[in-house]
């Protein structure tokens, strides 16, 4: 099942970067959230996108929104690749897909790679936008308007 704009973020569980138990129900429903699947820790473009969401952590920060990183990673990938480039943000272990295929993340590149999707919610835990494209400096600018549509 793919999720979709207006469904409520399903729970789920992982270990984020310093290894610690991350549990959605902590955080879903209580401020607006970007959620981005990224397919590899240290790629071009992955490192990319997270060194922009980094640049841009406080404008989504100010406006009282959590930016959360979800790739297939093992912590200790996640920790390396976060502690190199200084992210401020929730780096997740999907090292068994399972968030990835409740969110319903199709594959990238004729099914070579993971996608590349972010997903933007209200404080409520629901979707309001999801943008799907490979081109990962475009996820920034999408995430971050909406996230300004939502609280303005």
């Amino acid at each position: 099942m793919k999720l979709k704009v207006g469904d409520i973020i399903p729970d789920f569980k992982a270990k984020d970067a310093n290894g610690n138990d991350f549990d959605s129900q902590k955080i879903v429903g209580h401020k607006p959230l970007v959620i981005y699947f990224y397919p590899k820790d240290n790629t071009p473009g992955c490192t990319t996108e997270a060194c922009s969401f980094r640049d841009q952590y406080e404008d989504f920060t100010a406006l009282g929104a959590e930016v959360i990183g979800i790739s297939s990673d093992s912590v200790s990938s996640h920790q390396q690749f976060s502690k190199q480039f200084k992210l401020p943000f929730i780096l997740l272990s999907d090292n068994d897909n399972k968030i990835r295929k409740l969110f319903g993340v199709p594959s990238g590149l004729f099914g070579l790679l993971p996608g590349r999707v972010t997903y933007v919610t209200d404080k409520n835990g629901v979707i309001q936008m999801i943008f799907d494209s490979m081109r990962a400096a475009k996820h920034i600018p999408k995430a971050l308007q909406a996230i300004i549509k939502l609280v303005s």
